[in-house]
């Protein structure tokens, strides 16, 4: 187990955990809460070893094998699968053994080494990255492809991907989510379920932490308190806790009123759809714990907007993508994602958009945004639209050497929404209601950290009075505090919100109606985030039993597999050889897998050492053989299916 005796621990001369105690069991999966710079990532150090103890005792078991999430940019041409496969770090240090004991001519060590080899899961080891790689929202195209050819969040992806890979007793995951689609989130946390060692996680999403984790670490004020269950019965203690300490509960009555007021409101305003009785829970939940959300140190709201066109925009036959390149040739034709819309937005709507990963719902969403234009049909803006449109990207829109007394005072003179004011001390004053104040007005937004931009971006957000809202994954930077705050100020916004998010608690909250966008259209959504992640799950299972039956398909004698393979790539498309072909792989990989079953029988009796090195070589042979055939089964798939009329 993992004991910490009277702990503190200091980062500079600030004290982080003063004199703190706590105990994590063996396969336990906790989730570490607390209010940015509280300490969690501090006690990940100590975790990792990164740092040790001032004071106290610290002890883990020392033959406890750990993972985690590199932080850097990963930056090298390697292919996507051999990236992950890296990260089994067993496995690695079998392969070494396996290449010095070839080179030693040693029989006995290599036959140990090829033993060690196979029991460190050398025979699956691509098949087990690639399904890794597929989960967290890759498409099969991409799995060779070089680590530096994907986008700064795809990257990171592969890191969790590697850290997921490695065999670990324990998994450290710092914001596993930030860069995920409800898609990938959903099947992280199914793989995360069946995780068999102990997990610590830090994470801003409730509903993430609810679905994984059994036990909840709080730091607060220096101290470690251990709570048994999930997020929302952290959350019910906590809230009971704080409702007996009467002195404070009186103080945020005037806070604990507004809430209620809010969501009384919305309540009764919700239909009798079933998402809309998903957010009638959410608030329920939210009025449950309004002495813990009153008791935050950061609210804000949106201003009613000057006015409220209806319908705010309508969509006819429009189509959604891509423009070509400025270098494509004449004639080369846009990238369409999504066609024939038909949809109207209404004043008030409150709509989450979901969809599997590059469905979509970013390019709706940045067309909607006047980012890009249709790339056919019309988007109708109704009279006096003003968009307020937080992007993922928008961190990167800020000014790195501008601090945000400047980015406002740049925004003010761009032009004022009716009713604000341009004065420096009036926009110092706005931006304290984001806790940027004193010296942080004049801080450059370059050394800031990923949730003081977002705030600085909601804080423009606000400023601009808008009457519809699209918001693009808003939470990837905010804490559990900010992100409250933004489902209260949205709940009480009078305009209409679009939302896009992995966030479910933040979905559930705000959003009455879904829109699915899936397979190049947009269709209403007829159920609630259950029922969509039940949806994903079903879709992900057909895929894999798809996949299944292809290769149990019988087909002709793999022999003539190798010349036929060089034969059909010189010649020009012809989808029924490339099938022919397929039929044929699907044979050799059944064969070749049989065949590997039974060395591997064979292994497993007593043998003598000279034996055991020959089966280990042929095995290893066998599984080269193997990868190559599944990976142009892929190769071949891919070309069908784009090739099929």
């Amino acid at each position: 187990m993992i004991t910490l005796r009277n702990v503190t621990l200091r980062r500079s001369a600030k004290v982080l955990l003063d004199n703190a105690s706590a105990t994590l069991n063996p396969g336990e999966k906790v989730g570490l809460v607390g209010r940015n710079g509280a300490g969690k990532s501090t006690l990940f150090a100590l975790l990792n070893g990164t740092l040790h103890e001032d004071g106290g005792e610290f002890s883990i078991p020392a033959q406890w094998r750990m993972a985690q999430v590199a932080q850097d940019m990963p930056e090298t041409d390697q292919p996507a699968t051999d990236f992950v496969i890296d990260g089994d770090t067993a496995l690695l240090a079998a392969q070494k053994e396996v290449h010095a004991a070839e080179a030693s001519d040693d029989g006995e060590r290599m036959a140990y080494a090829y033993m060690a080899l196979h029991d460190a899961g050398a025979h699956d080891a691509q098949s087990r990255a690639q399904a890794l790689i597929l989960g967290l929202g890759f498409t099969s195209d991409q799995l060779c492809n070089p680590v530096n050819s994907f986008s700064g969040g795809w990257r990171m992806r592969l890191q969790l991907a590697r850290a997921l890979m490695c065999p670990s007793d324990l998994l450290l995951l710092d914001e596993p989510t930030n860069h995920l689609d409800l898609d990938a989130l959903v099947w992280l946390e199914a793989w995360l379920k069946r995780y068999e060692g102990t997990l610590v996680v830090i994470s801003h999403d409730r509903e993430f932490l609810d679905a994984i984790t059994n036990v909840t670490l709080h730091i607060d004020a220096g101290k470690l308190t251990r709570y048994g269950g999930n997020y929302s019965t952290f959350e019910d203690m906590r809230a009971q806790q704080m409702e007996l300490q009467q002195n404070a509960y009186a103080k945020q009555q005037d806070k604990i009123a507004h809430l209620q007021k809010f969501i009384a409101r919305f309540k009764a305003k919700a239909s009798k759809a079933k998402q809309a009785q998903s957010r009638v829970k959410a608030l329920d939940r939210m009025e449950k714990l309004a002495p813990m959300l009153a008791s935050a140190d950061f609210t804000f709201e949106f201003k009613e907007p000057p006015n409220l066109p209806n319908p705010m925009l309508v969509m006819e036959q429009a189509s959604f993508g891509y423009p070509p390149p400025a270098d494509a040739p004449a004639g080369t034709p846009p990238a369409v994602i999504v066609r024939n819309v038909d949809k109207s937005v209404m004043a008030g709507q409150r709509i989450g958009i979901l969809g599997a990963n590059g469905q979509g719902k970013s390019t709706v969403v940045k067309t909607i945004a006047r980012a890009l234009a249709p790339i056919s049909g019309t988007v109708t803006e109704g009279k006096g639209l003003s968009i307020g449109y937080f992007a993922q990207q928008e961190l990167d829109v800020l000014r790195p050497q501008d601090n945000p007394l400047e980015h406002m005072t740049r925004m003010a003179r761009e032009g004022l929404p009716a009713g604000q004011s341009g004065r420096e001390q009036d926009l110092r004053n706005f931006l304290g209601t984001f806790n940027f104040s004193g010296d942080m007005v004049k801080q450059a937004v370059g050394t800031m950290s990923g949730g003081e931009k977002a705030r600085l971006v909601l804080c423009m957000l606000v400023w601009q009075r808008p009457n519809l809202l699209l918001m693009d994954e808003p939470t990837n930077h905010l804490d559990l505090a900010t992100r409250e705050a933004l489902a209260v100020a949205l709940n009480e916004f009078e305009g209409t919100v679009m939302l896009v998010s992995h966030d479910r608690s933040l979905l559930r909250s705000v959003c009455d109606e879904f829109w699915l966008v899936s397979h190049g259209g947009i269709e209403p959504f007829e159920g609630d985030l259950d029922d969509y992640q039940r949806y994903l799950l079903n879709e992900a299972k057909r895929a894999r039993e798809d996949l299944k039956e292809s290769l149990k398909a019988p087909a002709a004698t793999p022999a003539v597999v190798a010349p036929q393979v060089a034969a059909v790539k010189k010649a020009p498309v012809n989808l029924k050889a490339l099938k022919l072909e397929l039929g044929k792989l699907e044979q050799a990989i059944l064969d070749l897998q049989t065949k590997k079953h039974a060395l591997e029988a064979r292994l497993a009796t007593p043998l003598p050492p000279q034996e055991i090195g020959e089966l280990g070589s042929q095995l290893q042979k066998l599984q080269e053989s193997l990868d190559a055939n599944e990976e142009r089964w892929l190769e071949l798939s891919e070309q069908i299916e784009a090739e099929a009329p």
